[in-house]
């Protein structure tokens, strides 16, 4: 009886853009206590974005091979001891993370919209201020940003869906996107977060279908600029 042959899982962007900085260490192109490239430099000379280099530098920092130092540049470690291996998968890319929410979420909130209830509007609506509470005591409300989208999720009577957007937002608790959010978010960031989250609520309660598909589509992008960069 023949087995089954084990599946292997397919190689992330940015795993395979961490393999390629990775090799270049090794061959001492860019040897131990050295300062990589800037961002732009880099990306250019791999041929890749450069939210798909930060995602394979923060992998990079995270397997130990780089230190990132915030306003002074990324900088090469010395060789570990243990044997090294191609980078492993950390969670989904952020990038591509965020492009699969803009895609699903647009079009969740387009039909939360036609079927929008006093009690679905009043669950977001206590949601927004249990968000604004925590904003304004400095505190990151994630927890409550998962409840908004879920919540508005549920709206559109597809539990598929709801589903859906809980999964691809608990990605954010990844290694990769935790480093990310660990680096780059703030009060400020928050503030901006909150805002877009105002305009989402302001065009489903105005059951405005088209500006609710444009104010999440907006969110999640701004999301993705200051999560990832451009």
């Amino acid at each position: 009886m023949m087995t089954q042959a084990k599946q292997i899982e397919p190689r992330r962007l940015y795993q395979q853009v961490a393999d390629q900085i990775r090799a270049l260490i090794q061959s001492g192109h860019f040897p131990p206590a050295s300062r990589l490239p800037s961002e732009r430099d880099l990306a250019q000379q791999l041929g890749v974005s450069r939210p798909s280099l930060r995602e394979a530098l923060i992998a990079l920092e995270l397997d130990g091979s780089v230190e990132i130092r915030m306003g002074s540049g990324i900088y090469v470690c010395p060789p570990p001891e243990r044997p090294a291996f191609p980078i492993r998968s950390m969670g989904e890319s952020p990038t591509e993370l965020m492009q699969a929410r803009a895609a699903i979420e647009g079009t969740v909130v387009v039909l939360a919209c036609a079927r929008t209830t006093p009690e679905g509007l009043g669950a977001l609506a206590e949601t927004l201020q249990a968000m604004r509470a925590a904003v304004a005591a400095g505190r990151k409300p994630l927890e409550l940003d998962r409840q908004f989208h879920v919540g508005i999720a549920a709206m559109s009577g597809n539990t598929v869906l709801v589903r859906l957007v809980a999964e691809l937002f608990d990605e954010r608790h990844s290694p990769i996107s935790t480093h990310l959010s660990v680096r780059y978010e703030s009060s400020g960031t928050w503030k901006s977060a909150l805002a877009e989250h105002e305009a989402i609520f302001a065009a489903l309660k105005a059951a405005d279908p088209l500006q609710a598909q444009a104010a999440m589509r907006m969110h999640l992008q701004a999301s993705t600029e200051r999560w990832i960069g451009d």
